[in-house]
C-alpha cells in the first residue's frame, strides 16, 4: 500500500498478504477497483494463533535433531482452533523419546504447541514447501 498523504508519509507497508483486483462494476453501482479479499501470503509464514511462523524456524527445529531428514509444518483450525503438526521423515526406527524431543523444541522455537507425527522416507511432497496453511476460511 502506498499512501500520498503528507502528513504520514508512508511509501511502502508490505504486509505479505495477497488478493487479487475483480473485474467489472460492483453490484451495487460503484466503479472503484474492488478487491477479493484476503488470498494467502506471499511467503509460506502463516500466523498460528496470532503468531506467525516461519520457514526458517521450521528448519532450526530439524537442525537440532539429526534423524530429521525431511520436515513439514501443517498448519490447519478443526472447530476453529488452530492446530500445528509436524511431520517428520527420520532415518531408522525413531527412538522413543525422539516425538516428545522434538515437540518440545517445536515449543521452544515457536513459542507454540504442536503434535509431532513420523512419515515414511518419501511421503513428504518435494514442492519445496515446508509450512502448509491447511485450516479452512470459509
Amino acid at each position: 500500500m502506498t499512501s500520498l498523504n503528507p502528513d504520514y508519509p508512508l511509501i511502502r507497508f508490505a504486509t505479505g498478504d495477497l488478493s487479487a483486483v475483480l473485474p467489472g462494476a460492483s453490484p451495487c453501482g460503484r466503479t472503484n477497483t474492488r478487491i477479493r479479499g484476503w488470498m494467502g501470503r506471499a511467503d509460506q509464514a502463516t500466523k498460528v494463533k496470532g503468531m506467525f511462523v516461519h520457514p526458517a524456524q521450521v528448519a532450526e527445529i530439524a537442525r537440532r535433531h539429526a534423524e530429521i531428514v525431511k520436515a513439514r509444518l501443517v498448519v490447519d483450525n478443526p472447530g476453529g482452533n488452530d492446530r500445528m503438526t509436524l511431520r517428520c521423515e527420520v532415518r531408522g526406527a525413531p527412538p522413543a523419546d525422539l516425538s516428545r524431543a522434538i515437540e518440545d523444541s517445536l515449543r521452544s522455537v515457536t513459542k507454540l504447541r504442536g503434535e509431532v507425527i513420523f512419515v515414511r522416507p518419501g511421503e513428504l511432497p518435494s514442492d519445496g514447501k515446508v509450512i502448509e496453511d491447511a485450516k479452512n476460511y470459509g
